[in-house]
């Protein structure tokens, strides 16, 4: 038993410990995404984390330029090979993606492995992955990564061993040559265009059914799931069961969700949990879970939801808008939702807009708000109409309550009275059957 008692003293020492690197091209103040040096390097100390690993130091170096050979320059190189071995640390993490060779160079001087940030962002997906689509997804975009790197990272690919950047494809996969990793890249896509067609199936049969679809999106960590959560309460088959998993860290969740929640007015919708963003996404990531995202292309209202605490709020609005214009969602209909609001402190909270709320999912503050408003988005393009259906038109009763959630109906002596909302089409087809007033 005793085996057991571990304390938090012996967790952090079984922990592999990483100093963080980072460059600061003096030529700009901040990346091509707008976020400065001291920003990016907190959100990868937070990757970091994310991925299991104790944070022991931070380097960052200011140059002009990237050396080709060892990402910074080889004086700053031996300064990080001396302060990683004095911290212990197990690994050396790089703010940016380095090259095969970069990797193979660094880790020949510095003695230690080394991992860049799109390896340490692969290998958060790899374990936060759930569904079968989830982990082909994680383990097509890890071979696309790997495969131009066999020969760079030979010394790398040949360790054996667990930790950060061994996860998903092993290391017998990686040590064969170009042809199967390609193979299995050819066999993971046949095996999501599967998946695809499911998705696909189950998508066709929501849009039969006319039920709206809200997608959330936003920066990892804003609160999205915690947001599904308060949502999903407002439905009669609500369970606790039913709630997504959410943790204060980068990419908590990872596979997209779909649950119901209702309108004031009763009618249902869908909500949509989508995976977080991040600078610096990995464009193979992109690429690969693109398929799971087009559920955004498929939303009829998409909440764009913003870590309101963040002083980078701006800039991770616009890192989520750049993903958006990428999946071609951009012109869609946003509500953008500022979270958190109740770790401000303020006296008077901002005032509400049509297109823009604040709320706290977590403490429920103005969520009534958010949910009129979805209603008042999800509703601006349809029609409530009180109808008179003549009996002999049973058909047609039929085919409006297969299609819609009837409000009210009562069987009166002239037909059948009801209460409905339509959409254009419909509108058009039935309003001969509107009761006159």
């Amino acid at each position: 038993m005793s085996d057991l008692n571990i304390n938090n003293e012996d967790l952090m020492n079984l922990q592999e410990k990483a100093l963080c690197v980072g460059l600061n091209l003096t030529s700009s103040n901040r990346d091509t995404e707008g976020i400065s040096i001291e920003e990016s390097m907190d959100e990868l100390k937070e990757l970091v984390r994310a991925a299991g690993a104790q944070v022991v130091g931070e380097i960052v170096q200011n140059r002009s330029s990237v050396d080709t050979a060892t990402y910074l320059g080889s004086g700053k190189i031996d300064e990080i090979k001396n302060y990683a071995e004095g911290l212990d640390a197990s690994m050396v993490v790089f703010n940016d993606e380095l090259s095969g060779a970069q990797i193979k160079n660094i880790e020949n001087i510095v003695g230690k492995k080394i991992i860049d940030r799109t390896t340490l962002i692969l290998d958060i997906f790899a374990q936060r992955a759930r569904s079968k689509e989830g982990k082909l997804q994680v383990e097509l975009a890890q071979l696309k990564y790997r495969l131009p790197r066999l020969y760079g990272m030979g010394g790398q690919m040949s360790k054996t061993g667990a930790g950060i950047g061994t996860r998903g494809p092993g290391e017998q996969k990686l040590e064969k040559d170009k042809r199967h990793i390609l193979s299995r890249a050819n066999n993971i896509r046949k095996e999501l265009k599967e998946v695809a067609k499911n998705r696909d199936v189950q998508r066709a049969q929501r849009q039969k059914n006319k039920i709206p679809i809200v997608a959330l999106v936003g920066y990892t960590n804003a609160g999205k799931s915690t947001l599904l959560n308060e949502l999903i309460k407002t439905h009669p088959d609500y369970e606790y069961e039913k709630e997504v998993f959410v943790k204060d860290m980068l990419f908590a969740t990872l596979d997209v969700t779909l649950r119901k929640a209702l309108l004031p007015n009763k009618r249902e919708f869908l909500i949509v949990d989508t995976v977080g963003f991040v600078s610096k996404l990995p464009h193979d990531l992109i690429e690969a879970f693109k398929a799971t995202l087009e559920e955004v292309q498929y939303a009829d209202l998409i909440i764009h939801v913003i870590d309101a605490t963040n002083e980078s709020s701006d800039i991770q609005k616009l890192t989520t808008e750049s993903v958006l214009k990428d999946l071609n969602s951009d012109d869609k209909k946003t509500i953008t939702v500022y979270n958190k609001i109740d770790q401000l402190n303020l006296d008077v909270y901002p005032k509400n807009q049509d297109d823009l709320v604040y709320v706290s999912a977590k403490k429920g503050i103005n969520m009534d708000k958010l949910v009129n408003q979805i209603q008042n988005f999800l509703m601006e393009d349809s029609y409530e109409v009180n109808l008179l259906i003549p009996f002999d038109k049973g058909d047609i009763f039929s085919a409006i309550k297969d299609k819609y959630p009837i409000d009210t109906f009562e069987y009166t002596d002239q037909g059948i009275d009801l209460v409905v909302s339509l959409d254009e089409v419909d509108y058009n087809i039935y309003k001969k059957y509107i009761k006159e007033i």
